[in-house]
């Protein structure tokens, strides 16, 4: 994740937070549903603490720990959950306990995302590796066939990344893989680079169909939705929205700028998307989480204010749950009502950054009634904590 000009080019370094930010210049009271801010000990929202946990009908499953490297990256399929480090390593894991793990060559897993039968993976050297489901490596993409028979052609060859550096294929990252998303239909994967490019790749072949310079800076996330949108967030400061222009039984693919959502000084961090597809959040590193509502377009719908230090991560629980990671080591649970977003409980533990969060529904046989979710965060304390938190509170 990059922030632009605010901090140094390490992954792993985090801003102090400024008399702007810091908790002590929270308000401490807004009636408006756009500045709800959650002093997390103070507010009524938080009625104990127990254990190091805030509780309101949350608690904490369980946490995985294995002493070899900060966790950048989280997927999950079925009952296996899948983890990625700066070990190189991706760890799976099944009830809680180890299953099995595979490793790439180099550069440490900064995005992990399963469609079907294969897990691709996004790296910290740019490159994009494939596996199966059996976790044997299956190549890369772009697949070496392509980057073969391009090689003598110069049109293939643009000149990318932040210092300009001397001419790439067109259709390789060529500075780290920050994000992974799949599209709508599930035929269509998206990366975005710290080289300012978003591209478009088709599973089923390994094609790139298109690369484009989307930011005016490193782009630390992209989010596919419905009906062909796609929101990406840059260390620049903005969120744009894309659309995705297609026609059935046409193999080309182009995407049009459609809207720019935030233009800041604080760079972009985090993007997550309801399941509904009709609010956009966008986690900085200031800290805030801005959110749009979308009807014909996304409009603005707020701020939320839960975290002193930069939001890293955002996921979302169905239509009206949204989580927060921060590098104040610490998870806010939000949930909408309407117009409102309202802080329900802070899930605290981690004695690192929360870098990442995963989220999936708890189809398991339960006496506590009503819809629940079982989150997954990881840490720069080299752990994962899961958690099981309900749809309604």
């Amino acid at each position: 994740m990059k922030f632009g000009n605010l901090l140094t080019d390490d992954d792993g370094d985090f801003p102090t937070p400024s008399s702007s930010n810091a908790a002590d210049s929270w308000p401490t009271s807004d009636a408006s549903p756009w500045n709800q801010t959650y002093p997390f000990m103070k507010s009524p929202c938080f009625p104990q603490l127990q254990n190091g946990v805030v509780h309101r009908n949350t608690s904490l499953i369980g946490s995985l720990v294995r002493e070899e490297g900060h966790v950048y990256s989280l997927a999950t399929a079925g009952e296996l959950l899948y983890t990625g480090s700066d070990s190189k390593n991706i760890r799976v894991w099944k009830n809680l306990k180890e299953f099995t793990g595979f490793k790439s060559s180099s550069g440490l897993v900064k995005a992990i995302i399963i469609s079907g039968e294969k897990i691709f993976t996004g790296h910290q050297d740019g490159k994009i590796r494939v596996w199966t489901d059996s976790h044997r490596r299956a190549g890369t993409l772009p697949a070496m066939r392509d980057v073969l028979r391009s090689l003598i052609n110069p049109q293939n060859y643009v000149v990318l990344g932040r210092n300009r550096s001397p001419s790439r294929l067109w259709f390789k990252h060529v500075d780290a893989v920050s994000s992974l998303s799949l599209g709508e239909d599930g035929a269509i994967l998206y990366s975005c680079s710290w080289d300012r490019t978003m591209k478009v790749w088709r599973i089923s072949d390994s094609k790139c169909l298109e690369s484009i310079i989307v930011h005016d800076d490193a782009v630390n996330a992209v989010v596919a939705a419905r009906d062909g949108l796609v929101i990406t967030g840059s260390a620049d400061g903005s969120a744009k929205v894309w659309r995705r222009n297609h026609e059935a039984g046409n193999d080309t693919t182009k995407h049009t700028l459609e809207q720019t959502l935030l233009k800041q000084d604080s760079a972009v961090t985090a993007v997550a998307v309801n399941a509904a597809g009709t609010v956009v959040y966008c986690g900085s590193s200031d800290g805030m989480v801005n959110f749009w509502e979308r009807e014909k377009r996304l409009t603005y719908g707020g701020m939320l204010k839960g975290h002193n230090l930069a939001v890293l991560c955002l996921a979302t629980a169905g239509n009206c749950i949204v989580l927060s990671g921060s590098a104040d080591n610490n998870i806010c649970v939000w949930r909408r009502d309407g117009l409102f977003h309202t802080c329900v409980t802070v899930l605290t533990g981690h004695t690192g950054p929360v870098k990442c969060l995963a989220v999936e529904e708890d189809f398991r046989p339960s006496k506590r009634g009503g819809r629940w979710w079982i989150a997954y965060s990881g840490s720069l304390d080299r752990s994962v904590k899961v958690w099981g938190v309900p749809d309604g509170f």
